[in-house]
């Protein structure tokens, strides 16, 4: 997007190296990516930053961020991200997590209820599924697993290809190890963040792909009725990856709920 000028950075955090890109200005808003790790630039990001202070740091393991061998846990992220937030000075952020980033996005909020402005999950992982079950990275090859995050293959063949690069199968990889780290058993969700969400007051949306094949829709009503004050959207026609398959979507539907200073 025009006028929209992203610096990348490497920064130390909570006792390990992130990868950070920032861009924008105004009310900050911390956007957390997917398992599947993140491309360096999206235009759900752009959108964002035409607006606030974008902050879209890679989680440790995954994409450009170096992977800290004692990590074992999703909350320890949070807790990465937390030290993040303090050692920048960003108070009263805007959470933004897109699927697994929605589970860390979370744990955060659970943490410090107190010190962020909004909460957005996006298909968000955490809470195990009342119907259905999250799709399994052991049984499912990478390359199949990302596809399925689209309802329409020719959105991820815009994304990523239609014959994705090398390095983008060798980090998909990458990606899926440092999740069998951190989120093993139990598969993708917490047995205990469903009790511990409602100490959030700050508003939350939470929005669901009409078409999501990753995590059932269940999992969103149960986040809905956690969370103290939320609201629940369905995009129709859309799968997983929302940010990705219907970017100007989400970007509408965050930018109406965040609003501005």
């Amino acid at each position: 997007m025009a006028g929209v000028n992203w610096t990348d950075s490497t920064i130390e955090a909570a006792g390990t190296t992130l990868h950070l890109s920032r861009a924008g200005r105004g009310r900050p808003v911390l956007v957390l990516h997917h398992e599947t790790g993140t491309l360096d630039r999206l235009p759900f990001y752009d959108s964002l930053a035409a607006r606030y202070d974008v902050l879209v740091p890679h989680h440790p393991g995954y994409s450009r961020s170096p992977r800290p061998d004692w990590m074992r846990s999703v909350r320890d992220i949070a807790v990465v991200y937390r030290g993040l937030l303090s050692g920048l000075k960003v108070k009263n952020a805007a959470l933004v997590g897109l699927g697994f980033g929605g589970w860390i996005a979370a744990e955060m909020a659970s943490m410090a209820p107190g010190d962020l402005s909004h909460l957005v999950l996006v298909g968000a992982m955490g809470i195990k599924p009342p119907q259905g079950d999250i799709l399994d990275l052991a049984i499912t090859g990478y390359m199949d697993y990302a596809r399925a995050g689209f309802h329409d293959q020719k959105a991820f063949d815009r994304v990523y290809g239609a014959e994705p690069p090398t390095d983008q199968l060798e980090m998909w990889d990458i990606c899926r190890e440092m999740s069998f780290r951190i989120a093993w058993k139990p598969y993708m969700y917490s047995q205990t963040l469903p009790h511990l969400l409602g100490s959030v007051r700050a508003p939350a949306l939470v929005v669901w792909g009409g078409e999501d094949k990753v995590v059932p829709q269940s999992a969103a009503k149960v986040y809905a009725k956690a969370l103290t004050n939320a609201k629940l959207e369905i995009v129709k026609g859309c799968g997983h990856c929302v940010d990705m398959e219907q970017p100007d979507a989400l970007a509408k539907l965050v930018t109406t709920f965040i609003g501005q200073e």
